[in-house]
């Protein structure tokens, strides 16, 4: 096919709705972003308006196809982060939020109102909990929902369609309710191996009402991801987007899914190719570790197996780390050095790049081999925002000893080298669970999102997991996995693993530092320790939950 077809990947992240233009190669040509809003009623609460969303998706695709014909445009693929949308029976934004405003509609992801909702959910120990490491999340859908039904009852009553948000983005372009088995599966307990909601499940968990007009408001008609939804775009949403009615639009991913399925086929010189050799951590605002197998594995603490979540014919295991970009941001901002460096140097970017500059002549000066020792009396526990994997504990804190009262430039660069440090030790926490349970060995990892862009990020991972690194020459992956769901959907490749490794491109390889080697496996002893010891202080400070 001519090689000015061109297709559109959408992604709409935690802050901000993306768009690119993809040529078939998967390069990037031209790409817009978009800011979201996000209200923060209470603690712990975060919402936004899917009204909100789409104005932001609807400029960034106007922007990024403005010097090409619409007729170029062969298919548009849309991701996004798993947060829940509600709508009336009308299709018109429903709240979700205490302030009564329909506007907010939306509950983010990252929301944590659902804890209690959560653990009861958990405690009926159902069968199919089995697919999500053994417990749900707060972060997925049906204890927020439980919320719902619990704290707005009217939201709840009146609800048309329960969406993921990637899945409203399709309805929203098509005006077909076609739910991706990405979404269900991983966020929604939607059973892949039987193919249907449970029901007995739904019942369990006192959100019966969810089983009502063959499942109606969660959805009843599934699709694999990079599947042709409807009859493509209508004529509203094209007008709205700037695009032709009827161009092609495909089920849709989950944003770190895009993720997974615009790296996995990356390409270096002595790496294994073969996709289930791979962890890919798609590393931004949080992190989440994805892995593909062909067999089936059970691992306590990790979400899934997912049967055809991301490639049919292949299980997804996911973990993750809840805070990650923002836990770097967050250790970076509330040092007292910070507001001096952004004077002097401006944006965060250029304050990361000078850290990463000074911490190897900080070693020199200390006469160190390697600046990984800067930090052999400074450990640190990171999950200041709760444990995703393995520990699936969300109630866990972050933990730093080894504190002096050193202030100024250095005493921020060793705590910041000890923050990333601990971020990788967490990997290799999920990789070493994921052994535990028989999966078999990695051999490498590839890294996609804003802190792939980190180069201190990736070494440390390289040393601490004892694995070759893979980062794409493109950066922008997640947008690329989103635009192979559409080259798939269209046809310009015979599937959607084919798409995925025509348009993963090539990648540099980074690889460990033998002679940190030992220091790490005695960090990592230590971090391991910090986990046993916040549950020792917890039992002691309160016994009675012990």
């Amino acid at each position: 096919m001519p090689s000015h077809h061109y297709f559109i990947g959408v992604d709409v992240g935690t802050g901000s709705a993306r768009a690119a233009l993809v040529n078939t190669k998967g390069q990037v040509e031209h790409q817009a972003v978009e800011k979201i809003k996000t209200w923060t009623p209470d603690t712990e609460f975060y919402e936004q308006s899917s009204d909100d969303i789409w104005r932001a998706v609807c400029k960034v695709v106007k922007h990024v196809i403005s010097n090409i014909t619409k007729a170029q445009v062969k298919g548009i693929g849309f991701d996004a982060t798993c947060s829940l949308v509600l709508i009336d029976t009308k299709g018109n934004p429903l709240t979700v939020s205490k302030t009564s405003v329909d506007e907010q509609n939306v509950i983010l992801w990252m929301d944590h109102r659902a804890a209690e909702e959560a653990d009861e959910i958990n405690a009926t120990a159902h069968p199919i909990l089995k697919y999500v490491g053994g417990k749900v999340s707060l972060e997925m859908q049906m204890p927020k929902l439980l919320w719902l039904k619990r704290y707005l009852p009217y939201s709840f009553n009146n609800m048309g369609r329960a969406f993921d948000l990637p899945d409203y983005l399709t309805w929203r372009a098509t005006g077909v309710d076609t739910r991706s088995l990405c979404s269900v599966v991983c966020k929604w307990n939607y059973d892949a191996e039987e193919n249907k909601w449970n029901a007995d499940f739904l019942r369990s968990i006192d959100l019966e009402e969810l089983t009502r007009s063959n499942f109606s408001i969660i959805g009843n008609h599934m699709e694999s991801p990079g599947k042709p939804v409807g009859s493509g775009l209508t004529k509203r949403a094209a007008e709205d987007l700037g695009l032709l009615p009827g161009t092609m639009v495909s089920t849709s991913l989950i944003d770190a899914h895009a993720g997974i399925l615009g790296t996995l086929g990356c390409q270096a010189e002595g790496i294994d190719d073969n996709i289930t050799t791979r962890m890919a951590l798609i590393a931004g605002t949080s992190t989440c570790h994805m892995s593909l197998t062909k067999s089936i594995c059970f691992a306590k603490g990790i979400w899934g197996p997912y049967k055809n979540a991301v490639l049919p014919g292949y299980y997804l295991n996911e973990g993750g780390q809840s805070v990650a970009g923002h836990l770097l941001d967050h250790i970076l901002k509330s040092h007292d050095s910070y507001a001096t460096l952004k004077e002097k140097l401006g944006g965060d970017k250029y304050i990361y790049q000078h850290l990463n500059q000074l911490l190897p002549k900080i070693a020199a000066s200390h006469g160190l081999p390697d600046m990984a020792y800067l930090t052999q009396d400074v450990h640190v526990w990171p999950d200041l925002h709760g444990n995703r994997s393995p520990v699936a504990d969300p109630t866990l804190r972050g933990m730093v000893t080894g504190l002096d009262m050193a202030r100024g430039v250095e005493s921020l660069a060793i705590i910041y080298l000890a923050f990333i440090q601990a971020l990788a030790y967490g990997s290799r926490h999920i990789i070493e669970n994921l052994y535990d349970y028989k999966r078999p060995q990695f051999k490498s990892m590839l890294f996609c999102g804003g802190l792939s862009k980190n180069p201190l990020y990736i070494q440390c991972h390289a040393d601490i997991c004892n694995l070759p690194c893979l980062v794409p020459y493109e950066e922008e992956m997640v947008l690329v996995g989103a635009a192979a769901l559409a080259a798939a959907a269209y046809g310009q490749y015979n599937s959607l693993e084919a798409a995925a490794k025509a348009m993963s491109g090539m990648g540099r390889v980074i690889k460990p530092n033998e002679k940190t080697q030992e220091l790490h496996g005695r960090k990592y002893k230590v971090f391991l320790k910090l986990l046993e010891n916040q549950y020792e202080y917890r039992s002691i400070m309160h016994p009675d939950s012990a």
